[in-house]
């Protein structure tokens, strides 16, 4: 009996050992959502909702109003099943180029826009998640933010198949919305050039300079972002500080200033990150004197 006992016991433990090595199981798409981030479970990777997305107005978006009509234009021809552009957004930190992508999803996703966001790491799933969409009704953007690779970095191949397409077509499904606070999306050193090579007075650069340039190129569409003036950080003040329930009088504005001294920038990350502190010494006043 013992020895009946000790046989049970040890293909038991087998048995889980074998359970430990298979694929767990993928929880199902919540395809109810508006959005997704690629995600890894149990060393594979599915598609996890977004509870609550981040919802913002393309109307509370200032100063790029050229860049937001294009790509308000871009979105809407791949809403209606006419041919669109892969965008790439660069610029300035904090000038509204992730803002931008998300007010679309607020905008339209009862016409069906749905987002995917996937971090820099993992696009190499990038071609397993067109999979997965393929064959869906809603529209997707692939949304990769601050996208830029190390010299080193492979990912970025993953990406140049989904734009360029690969053997398989591309899906006409989906289309990639990334950001970046730099043009070329790969870092140029000063060795890439030493190999570029002069015929007859004809410059021919080198592959490496070739290979770093022409992922950024794959995108149809780009857009420019930069820094604001004073005036522009000072009008996006107002209007969050008017958003929290507060006038931008002389000290607000005074204060605005000197914010701006402490994070060495203007923008409209800045202008926001100061409304929310100066609404928040504000409350707490009003609260003290309260009491």
């Amino acid at each position: 009996m013992d020895k009946l006992t000790h046989l049970i016991e040890r293909a038991e433990g087998l048995i889980n050992q074998l359970e430990n090595l298979l694929p767990a199981k993928i929880s199902p798409v919540d395809w109810q959502a508006f959005a997704w981030r690629w995600v890894k479970q149990n060393n594979q990777g599915r598609l996890q909702a977004v509870s609550h997305p981040h919802h913002i107005a393309l109307a509370d978006i200032y100063f790029v109003d050229a860049q937001k009509t294009q790509i308000v234009r871009n979105t809407q021809q791949f809403l209606q099943g006419f041919t669109a552009n892969n965008v790439l957004l660069t610029g300035a930190r904090g000038t509204g180029k992730s803002s931008l992508i998300k007010a679309l999803l607020t905008a339209y996703a009862a016409e069906g826009l749905r987002l995917i966001e996937v971090e820099k790491h993992d696009l190499v799933h990038l071609p397993e998640i067109v999979e997965i969409i393929r064959n869906r009704p809603e529209k997707f953007i692939i949304f990769c933010d601050d996208l830029t690779f190390d010299a080193n970095d492979e990912s970025y191949k993953a990406l140049k198949v989904v734009l360029d397409g690969s053997v398989a077509s591309a899906s006409d499904n989906m289309l990639v919305y990334a950001t970046s606070n730099r043009k070329n999306l790969m870092p140029e050193f000063m060795a890439d050039n030493l190999a570029t090579k002069h015929w007859d007075g004809e410059i021919r650069p080198s592959d490496t300079i070739e290979e770093k340039t022409a992922l950024a190129e794959r995108f149809g569409l780009w857009l420019s972002f930069y820094a604001f003036d004073q005036e522009e950080y000072l009008a996006i003040c107002a209007t969050w500080l008017k958003h929290f329930g507060f006038e931008f009088d002389a000290a607000a504005h005074e204060a605005a200033l000197k914010f701006t001294h402490t994070r060495g920038a203007r923008s409209g990350r800045v202008a926001y990150q100061f409304a929310r502190d100066y609404a928040g010494i504000k409350q707490l006043a009003l609260s003290a004197l309260r009491q």
